[in-house]
């Protein structure tokens, strides 16, 4: 039991709630082991206004709603102390509304921990853990997350593996974690982001309908359990991103849906409260309890799980107030104008206080529209993201890469728009789970031709997306070639590595990591327009790109990309570059050590100094089939010497 002294909640606290800036509130709220006269229990909080009768329920008092009732408080809050209540017991909240005599028995909106699926009870937890990630949190600290290599792991902890011998059971926190950090670092990724851990009632969901926002999911283990999976992560130097879902929750009745007899997280009017689409509830971000809720629960998985990073999911859906609606079935704000100003205001507030308790960390935003300045500062009129999902590179590419070769001269354009845009916000160019499901099938089922050009083509596609400006994410199974469509209820189809074209797709996506990290001019801008230079994009006949990505340190050598999208050998290639010299191949994605057929350049070319492409200089490269291909130079001129 901690040295906590009841009662929790002061006058200070509820008045800090009441204007939504308590950005502790689960040091109060919720159910704390502390002592009251001598007596060691817990003590119960709820924000409940509409309630005209709360009593705690649990392993505690039979679950008897007459044993422990609660005091209503200012604000709404409700509270009382519970003398002989421990830590591991499951309880709920039994409210009686001031609405038509409704009762309903509630989980706690701010528990630490919940139920094994199927229960819906909150167990009371002591959030104690000794932390040994001291060297990783204090060097976050000086981190630029722009300038840093940042690739992304995407994980759905349910189905990256299960036990062997029963693919039914889940691998606990404490399992997986030595598994994917090991497995993680020899693949080269940066970072892991989990698809939700918040507490979920349903599987189906892959938890984007969460019930629990401050516990992680008891699927895997207990609180303490997924402290020592980030705690293990951290110490092998793989930083850890949570998927979390502000934009929606599910109607199930032990949540927070109509909890106490009105609609007090949710608006009460469906054209405002409710996504049709997805059959759950929208956040009334305009009332200071619920944004304080949801800051809340931002910061506590930033403070006591000592997360990197949080990617906001559905955020087009909180800016318009008409977002998939039709015409009359949405309420315009107060200038008649379709913009979510509470959801706007929200979400700045979530971005600058992240940045500005959590040095070093990033939030990264899923928004599928055009609306400016998501990852801009706030001070100029942006959201204040660090990062934004790139979904046009990702809808572009595909379509490109899903075409025959033999169409791919008609839709190079595809290849080439991005780059009206790609400065206007700081992008992650994702390739994600929503991309491999509800029969859209596997990346490498996307890709046409034989099988062998399946191989090569979905290795053309890393390359480009490793090649391009922007930090990198890919969902599980991708990186070696998963067939199937991924599935929440099964282990991906790990026995695939034991084919060497599959593990020498993981061994390209490895490779790309390893001179995306290692070489400052792949990833140092990218988010700069002075990091990436076409050489030329205008080869739509043969179907043929390159460009040059530099650093902002003049002294570091830029890399050349040069890409075939056609399964014809290109022999005799000219391609410019900014200075004679021999440039070493680093990288070919059909060297055979990835399942390609071995065509190259033997190790590297000698650059000529005729101008070519606006280049002062140029190299003759052989291209193998559905290739890319990295070139650096062996040195690195002064600068003064190659200026033109």
């Amino acid at each position: 039991m901690s040295a906590l002294q009841y009662p929790v909640l002061g006058s200070l606290d509820i008045h800090l709630h009441g204007e939504g800036n308590h950005e502790r509130i689960w040091e109060k709220l919720g159910a704390h082991p502390c002592s009251y006269q001598g007596v060691e229990g817990v003590s119960f909080a709820v924000w409940a206004p509409n309630a005209r009768r709360i009593a705690v329920i649990g392993d505690f008092n039979g679950w008897n709603p007459d044993a422990h009732l609660m005091e209503r408080q200012e604000g709404g809050v409700w509270q009382c102390f519970v003398g002989g209540a421990t830590v591991g017991q499951t309880y709920k909240f039994h409210l009686v509304s001031q609405v038509d005599d409704y009762w309903v028995e509630k989980s706690d909106p701010y528990a630490f921990s919940a139920e094994y699926r199927p229960g819906t009870g909150s167990r009371i937890c002591d959030l104690n853990f000794q932390w040994h990630d001291t060297d990783w949190m204090d060097a976050r600290k000086s981190i630029d997350p722009l300038r840093e290599p940042i690739s992304i792991y995407e994980v759905h902890l349910g189905s990256w593996a299960r036990v062997p011998e029963d693919d039914q059971r889940f691998l606990n926190y404490r399992e997986l974690a030595p598994k994917l950090a090991k497995y993680v670092k020899e693949t080269g990724f940066t970072h892991v982001e989990l698809l939700p851990i918040t507490e979920h009632p349903f599987d189906g969901s892959w938890g984007y309908q969460a019930t629990g926002y401050f516990a992680p999911t008891s699927r895997f283990g207990s609180p303490e359990d997924f402290q020592f999976f980030v705690d293990h992560l951290h110490q092998e130097g793989v930083g850890v991103i949570l998927d979390w879902v502000p934009a929606h929750f599910p109607k199930d009745f032990p949540g927070l849906a109509f909890f106490d007899g009105t609609h007090l997280y949710e608006h009460a009017d469906p054209r405002q409260g409710e996504h049709r689409d997805w059959s759950t509830l929208i956040f009334n971000f305009g009332r200071n309890e619920v944004s304080n809720f949801l800051l809340a629960s931002a910061l506590f998985w930033m403070e006591t799980y000592h997360i990197d990073g949080l990617r906001v999911d559905a955020v087009a859906s909180m800016l318009y107030l008409d977002y998939s609606r039709k015409d009359g079935d949405w309420v315009a704000n107060q200038y008649g104008g379709r913009e979510n100003i509470a959801a706007i205001e929200f979400l700045r507030k979530l971005n600058a206080r992240i940045h500005a308790l959590f040095p070093g960390t990033f939030t990264l935003a899923e928004e599928s529209t055009a609306w400016p300045g998501v990852s801009r500062p706030i001070y100029v009129g942006g959201l204040g993201f660090t990062f934004k999902w790139d979904m046009g590179w990702m809808h572009d590419t595909l379509s490109f890469m899903s075409k025959d070769s033999v169409h791919r001269k008609w839709h190079h354009d595809h290849l080439t728009f991005r780059m009206l845009y790609v400065w206007s916000e700081n992008f992650v160019l994702p390739l994600s789970h929503d991309e491999v499901v509800h029969l859209k099938g596997s990346l490498i089922g996307k890709m046409p031709g034989d099988w062998w050009q399946k191989m090569a083509n979905l290795r053309l596609l890393y390359g480009n997306q490793w090649g391009n400006p922007g930090k990198k994410l890919l969902f599980m199974g991708g990186e070696f070639g998963q067939w199937r469509e991924w599935s929440e209820s099964r282990s991906l189809d790990w026995h695939l590595l034991d084919f060497p074209t599959h593990e020498g797709l993981r061994r390209w996506v490895a490779d790309l990591n390893k001179i995306y990290r290692e070489m400052p001019a792949m990833h140092d801008q990218d988010c700069a327009g002075k990091g990436y230079e076409w050489v030329d994009c205008s080869d739509s006949e043969q179907s043929v790109t390159s460009f040059l990505r530099r650093s902002a340190d003049p002294k570091e050598p830029p890399v050349l990309f040069v890409f075939n999208y056609t399964p014809v050998p290109r022999h005799g290639y000219r391609v410019g570059v900014p200075w004679s010299g021999f440039w070493q191949e680093r990288l070919n994605s059909d060297a055979e050590i990835y399942g390609g057929s071995g065509m190259g350049n033997m190790g590297g070319r000698e650059a000529v100094g005729d101008a070519w492409q606006g280049q002062p200089a140029h190299l003759m490269l052989e291209l193998p089939p559905l290739s890319c291909m990295a070139f650096v130079p062996s040195m690195v001129p002064d600068p003064v010497d190659t200026e033109i």
